[in-house]
């Protein structure tokens, strides 16, 4: 497997923390319910690789008909809430609510105050949004202490988190990246298609359309650097 703004901008102020834990492949679907708090804001895909969309005009913005990834079969339905089609028209954090990768993500937004609304009111942004198996890989008892320090948990947030809308190939022309926490350092962007990593991580559903925001959904939690 966005995703992710601070309001909001209290936390993300907060000078950026390593994450400790979490570094191995995981491209199974998402699995059930975290401990974290709920998220407070309510936020048949193409298997082929990353295009452009014609609608795009070179400026992020994708269609259903771009997305890409093993685990784009395991959205719902297009129309149902949190398919393709049901989660274009919607602001990034209120689309990633519905959709089922992504559970854990949101609870560990709604634990940020004001992350959600901040996500859900940007003009133009790229989330990269860890999907469950990413945030069990902490273990439960990690993710519930972090869920407990926003201050810590922000800055991991908003390292995941582009000020600039980026489709698959706007990334892959870019290469390096630098999300809105800047002291974490760049991320990487490698690989083409199918194959191509951000800092490392696997996509496993990419060019996801929300009404702010394009998603890719990976497979690790992105670790900031100290």
């Amino acid at each position: 497997m966005s995703k992710i703004k601070l309001a909001a901008g209290a936390a993300l102020a907060v000078t950026a923390l390593t994450l400790t834990a979490c570094s191995s492949n995981d491209t199974g679907s998402a699995s059930g319910s975290s401990a974290a708090p709920a998220a407070t804001t309510t936020t048949t895909a193409s298997m082929a690789a990353p295009t452009t969309s014609a609608a795009s005009g070179g400026d992020g913005v994708t269609t259903a008909a771009d997305t890409f990834g093993p685990n784009c079969k395991d959205l719902p339905a297009a129309d149902a809430p949190g398919g393709l089609t049901a989660m274009g028209p919607q602001p990034v954090a209120t689309a990633a609510s519905t959709n089922p990768l992504l559970t854990k993500l949101v609870a560990a937004v709604g634990a940020v105050n004001g992350l959600g609304d901040t996500l859900n009111t940007a003009p133009a942004i790229t989330v990269f949004a860890p999907a469950d198996p990413a945030f069990a890989k902490l273990g439960d008892a990690k993710f519930a202490e972090l869920a407990g320090q926003p201050a810590v948990l922000g800055p991991i947030l908003q390292f995941h988190v582009l000020g600039k809308r980026y489709d698959a190939k706007g990334l892959q022309a870019a290469g390096t990246v630098q999300s809105l926490n800047a002291a974490g350092g760049d991320i990487k962007i490698e690989g083409t298609g199918d194959n191509m990593t951000i800092n490392g991580a696997k996509i496993l559903c990419g060019n996801i359309p929300t009404k702010n925001a394009t998603v890719f959904v990976i497979d690790t939690v992105l670790t900031p650097k100290a």
